[in-house]
């Protein structure tokens, strides 16, 4: 082999994710360069990453600490637009640096990106109407003649998917909303988190929340980079054991009363 190509193969091949494209093989040099931190996010995520309609302002758990990730590396922080089931080509595609949106660890999506270490964990939880006539606790979801909603690329979606023996599973995707599905009586439960439940809590007086009796599905939350660069992974590893030890991740979370479900160790 010609020795002058064989510096621009092996550059080539540093450069390749596994099983995607191309990736940087010193991220967080080419954030620094250009002074920019892409960060994916879900913009209707309340108490996570939600843009107000009203307003377009961004408020949230991961708009806090995307903007602190941001100042510890000397950059500005810049939002990318995406859902579930976009984030991974966003990130696939260079489109963003990290996803920070609350990203259910499901072993299918860390298939494909990496993920890394958690800050928050979360359980399935039912939404219905506060005057539902035959929904009252978790037993009565599962039932003939029930349709539970689910909204599209959530994991949601597959573990109910599994879970339901009688129930029909709805899977909403948007512009269409769960909220929507319960209360026009389309389905008589919608499927969320517990980050989901502060907006039912906080902006609708329809709503009862119905919690399982024993752990259903709980699942650790945490943040996403494109395969194929260990130095990266290991920056964002290293600002989600900064933010749990110094106190900023326990003070985002009690802001946006996410205190329960946030992952200390």
């Amino acid at each position: 082999m010609n020795k002058k190509l064989f510096p621009m193969i092996l550059a080539g091949l540093l450069l390749l994710g596994e099983g995607g494209p191309a990736v940087a093989a010193d991220r967080e040099a080419d954030v620094r360069q250009a002074g920019v931190l892409k960060v994916c996010i879900w913009p209707d995520y309340y108490g996570i990453t939600f843009r107000n309609p009203k307003s377009g302002q961004l408020t949230g758990l991961d708009i806090s600490l995307s903007q602190a990730f941001a100042a510890d590396l000397g950059v500005k922080v810049e939002y990318v637009d995406v859902t579930f089931p976009t984030f991974i080509d966003a990130l696939l595609e260079r489109r963003c640096d990290v996803a920070m949106f609350g990203i259910g660890a499901l072993p299918s999506r860390a298939e494909k990106v990496r993920f890394s270490l958690p800050y928050l964990r979360s359980d399935l939880v039912a939404v219905t109407l506060r005057n539902h006539p035959s929904v009252k606790r978790w037993a009565d979801i599962d039932q003939p003649g029930r349709v539970v909603s689910v909204l599209k690329g959530t994991f949601m979606e597959p573990v109910m998917r599994a879970q339901l023996k009688h129930a029909e599973l709805q899977v909403v995707a948007p512009p269409e909303t769960r909220e929507r599905e319960v209360r026009s009586g389309r389905a008589d439960v919608f499927m969320s988190d517990y980050p989901y439940t502060r907006r039912v809590l906080d902006n609708e007086d329809w709503a009862h929340l119905v919690f399982p009796d024993q752990p259903v599905f709980p699942l650790d939350y945490a943040y996403a980079v494109a395969p194929g660069d260990d130095a990266w992974l290991a920056r964002v590893n290293r600002f989600v054991s900064q933010i749990k030890q110094d106190g900023r991740l326990a003070a985002a979370a009690e802001a946006v009363k996410l205190t329960p479900i946030v992952v200390k160790d």
